[in-house]
């Protein structure tokens, strides 16, 4: 959430922002609320000064035996608290208005953040790996769709009849690869200095609009009969474990990192990838969070792109990076890179992982602090940082179209070879 007295301070500015990421900006009707609520909270002091100076009154008539007096004095105080209880609603009133106001506005994108309507307007960074030209080695390429099923892994149909559409079903060494991407990122992670948590698949409202899913992208969530929400990400666990609380600046940054089950109603994609795994109702995902010094995140930024850019390099999978310009964005986000791995079914690059510095937009709204006791007196936000590291389904469609070999067989990465329990090649199943 945006810093209330920032807004008022720089309006224009704000405007701008919210102009360079196509979001939706009412100038005017902030400046309408914010007024009521400063007139409201004056009034409010005002009253109540003048109600505690008269009661203050009320005691010395008492004792003056001026019960009269006292009595009229009272009737003051009570005409008093009538009008403060109109000011109060007034206020709370346009307190909640302004505060629904700023939930539902996004974060202010960082200098650095190029500035740009779309996708297309996404700035390369760098690249990785060289493409396979399947043509060259006499190989006809099959996408992932094709292979999972042909090798008895991957059974979509079954799938939608337990669930539905956007739902797979993994069997065999396609439900073990999947456990052996999990814990080969898990493990990973961990050695480049992260804690792992195991967090619930599940969140409350509060937790969800600390990070910023609530209110504004209610729709994309799955949501229980009892208020509950599936989560989309661990990215909201991960953030929200120290809402509420006062970190120590020695401490930081915080590394942590979890694999979760994530669940997206993915409202907004209708028609897009509906073949194999690229865009399912359920997926599991490897995430990264940082708790990070203002002026310290982007740097840390830098190291958590480098972190999940590590798990393909050890893949060996072809990637991109690529910078988010303002219209492409996220909510939260300050600045995000995204990094692409080469699907030869698309011909393309795919995301497969974003990380973002989400400055104190979070932090503000899950009431994130730090001391700092050698540096400034009392507390500051601190900036939280999010990536995947990475998106198991995305990871394990590149893995099989990347690897697949001229009969039809899954070459098994190097470094996931151990997690396969020492299997080299995933066959069609006996």
């Amino acid at each position: 959430m945006l810093d209330l007295r920032f807004v008022r301070d720089h309006q224009q500015e704000v405007a701008q922002a919210m102009k360079n990421r196509n979001a939706k900006w009412d100038g005017a009707k902030f400046s309408k609320l914010d007024e009521e609520r400063r007139s409201s909270i004056a009034e409010e002091e005002s009253l109540q000064a003048e109600r505690n100076s008269l009661s203050k009154n009320i005691g010395k008539l008492m004792a003056q035996g001026n019960k009269e007096e006292a009595e009229r004095v009272k009737e003051q105080v009570r005409v008093i608290n009538g009008k403060l209880d109109v000011v109060s609603e007034r206020r709370e009133k346009a307190d909640k208005a302004l505060r629904d106001l700023l939930l539902a506005t996004p974060n202010m994108p960082d200098a650095t953040t190029p500035v740009g309507k779309d996708e297309n307007d996404n700035p390369e960074v760098r690249r990785w790996g060289t493409p396979r030209d399947f043509e060259a080695e006499g190989i006809k390429m099959q996408p992932h769709w094709d292979l999972g099923p042909q090798l008895g892994i991957i059974d979509f149909d079954r799938a939608v009849k337990l669930a539905g559409s956007r739902f797979i079903l993994l069997g065999g060494l396609g439900a073990r690869l999947e456990r052996a991407i999990i814990n080969f990122m898990a493990d990973t992670h961990v050695d480049r200095g992260y804690k792992e948590w195991w967090c619930p698949a599940m969140a409350n409202a509060e937790t969800l609009t600390g990070t910023g899913q609530l209110p504004k992208f209610e729709d994309d969530l799955f949501k229980t009969r009892e208020g509950m929400y599936l989560i989309p990400t661990a990215e909201v666990q991960l953030t929200n474990i120290h809402a509420g609380e006062v970190l120590d600046a020695a401490d930081l940054p915080l590394k942590y990192c979890a694999y979760t089950p994530c669940f997206r109603e993915e409202a907004g994609s209708a028609g897009r990838d509906t073949r194999g795994l690229i865009r399912v109702h359920q997926f599991d995902k490897v995430e990264m969070v940082k708790y990070a010094k203002p002026e310290e995140s982007f740097d840390d930024l830098e190291s958590m792109v480098a972190d999940a850019e590590n798990i393909l390099q050890l893949l060996g999978l072809p990637y991109r990076v690529i910078t988010l310009c303002t219209g492409d964005i996220g909510f939260s986000a300050a600045k995000t890179y995204d990094l692409e791995v080469w699907l030869p079914s698309y011909n393309n690059y795919k995301e497969i992982s974003s990380c973002s510095c989400c400055t104190d937009f979070q932090a503000r709204r899950a009431n994130i602090k730090y001391r700092d006791p050698d540096n400034f007196k009392g507390t500051r936000y601190v900036h939280t940082l999010n990536g995947s590291g990475l998106a198991v389904g995305r990871t394990m469609a590149a893995i099989m179209e990347n690897y697949q070999q001229a009969d039809g067989s899954i070459k098994v990465p190097d470094v996931l070879v151990p997690y396969m329990g020492g299997i080299e090649v995933i066959g069609p199943e006996e």
